[in-house]
C-alpha cells in the first residue's frame, strides 16, 4: 500500500476490519514500522472507511482489546452462553498434564519438534506419534497477552496448524482469535485440557514480546506467572529457560534475566526447570547460572543429543530476534530439551 510517495507492506484483519480489495483507500497504524520494532515490519490495517464491515452479532460476551476501537467482541468457552460453560463451571484440575512455559513465542516450533521426535522414539518400530492428534500427543498452544493480541498474527502458530503440529489455540486475557477464548489463563488452560482433550500445553506469549532493559519492565514476567497457574490447578509446569550465546546483550548472555527473574523471583510454586546438557565452557556457565533456581524448583539436567539434526528438520521456520538455528544454536536447543522431556512425561 501507499503511504503518501512510499510504498509499505500493510496487515489487515477482515474480522476486524472487512477485507481490503484493490484500489481501497485504508487507515493505516504506522507506529511499530516507524519505530523499526522486531515485528514492526508492517503497517496495519485499521479500517476501510468507504467500505466499513458489518456489525458482529455474535453469541460472545467476551470483550478482548476492552474499550479499545478495535475491540473484539468474542465468545468465550468459559461464559455462559458457551456450550462448554456446564463442563468448565467447576473444572478446577489439569491431572498432572504437562504445561511446557516459554519466555519467546520462537521457542514454539522447537518445542514441538523435539516433542513430537522424542514420541516417536518412545512409541518404538511402527510407533506413530508425528501429528496433534488422536493419542499421538494432542498438543494446545495457550496465548497470553503479553506480545501480540491478534494469534493471526504468528505465522508460526499457523504453519504448526496446518503440519498437525498443534491441535487448536486457546487465547486468554485481553488477546484473541484462538479456537478458543477464555478470561484468564486458568480457565484457558481448563479449557485446553477438558474442552480440547490436551496432553500437553505450551504457553508462551504472542509475537512482539516488550522489553525495557530493567529488571521487572519486561512482558516475560508472565511465565512465572504462568508457572503458578499451572501448578494450581495441578498440571505439571515445565520451566524452558531462555538460553542464548549469541545475544550481543549481556543480559541475555547464557541463561536470559528474564528467566532468571520470571522462575527465580515470580514463579511461587515448584516446576521443572530444564536445564539442557549443552557442551564445553558455555554450558557449564549454562549449568552455574541455574544453580540458584534450584532452591525453588526441580533442575532437570536433559540431553540435547540429536536434537540439532532434529531442529534442523523443522518444516516450520526457525528464528529469534533475526537469527536462525545455526546462528543462536544453544537458544533452540534449550526449548527443545523442555519438548523432549515434555514428551517424556506426557507418554508415562
Amino acid at each position: 500500500m501507499t503511504v503518501g510517495e512510499t510504498s509499505v507492506r500493510a496487515l489487515a484483519y477482515p474480522r476486524l476490519t472487512g477485507r481490503p480489495e484493490p484500489g481501497d483507500e485504508v487507515l493505516l497504524n504506522t507506529g511499530a514500522l516507524d519505530l523499526g520494532l522486531g515485528t514492526g515490519g508492517y503497517a496495519l490495517v485499521v479500517a476501510v472507511p468507504g467500505r466499513l464491515p458489518a456489525d458482529a452479532a455474535g453469541p460472545g460476551h467476551l470483550v478482548k482489546a476492552r474499550y479499545t476501537p478495535l475491540q473484539a467482541m468474542v465468545l468465550g468457552a468459559d461464559e455462559q452462553g458457551s456450550p462448554y460453560h456446564d463442563r468448565l463451571s467447576d473444572a478446577d484440575d489439569l491431572g498432572g498434564m504437562p504445561v511446557v512455559v516459554a519466555d519467546l513465542h520462537s521457542a514454539l516450533p522447537a518445542v514441538l519438534a523435539a516433542y513430537y521426535s522424542q514420541r516417536l522414539a518412545l512409541a518404538g518400530p511402527g510407533g506413530t506419534a508425528a501429528h496433534g492428534d488422536g493419542g499421538n500427543g494432542r498438543v494446545v498452544y495457550v496465548m497470553p497477552d503479553g506480545g501480540a493480541l491478534p494469534v493471526w498474527f504468528s505465522r508460526t502458530a499457523a504453519a504448526l496448524r496446518e503440519i498437525g503440529w498443534l491441535a487448536a489455540t486457546v487465547t486468554v486475557g485481553q488477546a484473541f482469535g484462538g479456537d478458543l477464548e477464555a478470561v484468564t489463563l486458568h480457565s484457558g488452560l481448563l479449557a485446553a485440557r477438558h474442552v480440547l482433550g490436551a496432553e500437553l500445553v505450551v504457553v508462551a506469549q504472542g509475537p512482539g514480546n516488550l522489553g525495557t532493559g530493567t529488571r521487572w519492565g519486561f512482558s516475560g514476567v508472565a511465565a512465572g506467572e504462568a508457572i503458578n497457574a499451572a501448578a494450581i490447578l495441578r498440571g505439571r509446569p515445565v520451566a524452558s529457560l531462555r538460553v542464548s550465546e549469541a545475544d550481543p546483550r549481556e543480559r541475555h548472555q547464557g541463561i536470559s534475566h528474564h528467566s532468571l527473574t520470571a522462575y527465580g523471583r515470580v514463579a511461587l510454586a515448584r516446576a521443572e526447570v530444564i536445564v539442557p546438557d549443552l557442551p564445553g565452557e558455555f554450558g557449564a556457565k549454562v549449568t552455574a547460572q541455574a544453580e540458584p533456581l534450584g532452591l525453588r524448583h526441580d533442575l532437570v539436567r536433559v540431553s540435547v543429543a540429536g536434537l540439532h539434526e532434529v531442529l534442523a528438520a523443522c518444516p516450520v521456520p526457525l528464528s529469534t530476534m533475526g537469527r536462525g538455528l545455526d546462528a543462536d544454536l544453544a537458544y533452540f536447543l534449550s526449548a527443545a530439551a523442555a519438548g523432549r522431556h515434555a514428551a517424556a512425561l506426557a507418554a508415562a
